[in-house]
């Protein structure tokens, strides 16, 4: 189960990570690096939206099996979902965005 305010409060860490660093790009391509599942968060009418930038395959396999593994997660605040698109695809491996 996600927790929105933990969402929230880890998408606040990684702005201001981000904010200090010398090279943002870089930044976030470490935070994005580092953990097994980003999510990327933005406003919506329904209060929060949330799209994934990495790691739908763990989720899934989660999801299928029911169990509860363990695996590191962040969350990055964008605009909107746009915005969350366009991370995940310059975020990705080049391997996967030359396939794209």
């Amino acid at each position: 189960m996600l927790d929105f305010d933990e969402l929230r409060e880890l998408a606040a860490d990684v702005r201001v990570f981000v904010d200090v660093a010398e090279d943002k790009a870089g930044a976030l391509r470490a935070v994005v690096a580092a953990y097994d599942v980003v999510l990327a968060i933005f406003p919506s009418q329904e209060g929060m939206g949330l799209h994934v930038v990495k790691g739908s395959e763990i989720l899934d396999k989660i999801a299928k099996s029911r169990t509860h593994a363990m695996y590191s997660h962040t969350a990055i605040a964008v605009p909107d979902l746009e915005h969350a698109e366009v991370l995940k695809y310059l975020t990705a491996p080049v391997e996967q965005r030359v396939a794209a």
